[in-house]
């Protein structure tokens, strides 16, 4: 299938009930041997094809029995209700994978999810402070994640940690921090305390390139 045209840029979560670090950016095993989590974007500038996505917020809420190299995972797109039918569609193309390279990230998440939920169209709240460590996304009735700095266990000062992938396929440079989440959607979960990951991004057919 030729892959469309497509470039996404913005604000990036990456929020999961693994320890702080996530063990997925080391090649290692969840924390708990399974992992949930979600993914969400704001995207600051952004198309397919003439398709503008400038402004617009998704997210995608996960669960996998074991690594998420294993695969047998389930998935559930939200996508911002402000989208047009158009904008809708044009995002869950992007989601699919169908329109990117092979091992890119979007094209690797369809290979390990076994269940893609139906999709939820509906208003978001996203927060994004990556020097400060502190974001939140709200999305009334399906899903809350807030995230804040790692702390000192001594002091309670804020603990600042980066991560630097320069073959990564998510992000490059992600500030570290701490996350709570609850899902409501189709995959029902809670976590405290798990790691929440802040980046700036521009994803395209061929893969992450900021």
């Amino acid at each position: 299938m030729a892959q469309a045209d497509w470039r996404l840029e913005g604000e990036w979560i990456k929020n999961c009930s693994c320890a702080w670090g996530c063990p997925c950016d080391f090649n290692a095993r969840p924390t708990q041997g399974w992992c949930k989590g979600l993914v969400g974007m704001r995207i600051t500038k952004g198309h397919f094809g003439e398709v503008g996505l400038d402004g617009l917020c998704f997210a995608v809420t996960v669960s996998f029995p074991g690594a998420l190299h294993e695969g047998n995972g389930h998935a559930q797109p939200i996508i911002d209700e402000r989208a047009s039918p158009a904008q809708r569609d044009a995002l869950l193309a992007i989601l699919s994978g169908q329109h990117s390279a092979e091992g890119t990230l979007f094209n690797i998440v369809s290979l390990i999810v076994v269940k893609l939920h139906d999709p939820v169209f509906a208003p978001f709240t996203f927060e994004f402070d990556k020097p400060g460590r502190v974001a939140r996304l709200s999305i009334p009735g399906v899903l809350e994640t807030e995230v804040e700095p790692i702390k000192n266990p001594v002091t309670g000062a804020p603990h600042r940690v980066q991560v630097v992938m320069p073959e990564g396929f998510e992000h490059i440079e992600g500030e570290i921090a701490s996350s709570n989440i609850r899902s409501s959607g189709a995959l029902q979960f809670e976590t405290k305390g798990g790691h929440a990951t802040l980046a700036n991004v521009t994803q395209t057919p061929q893969g992450v390139v900021a």
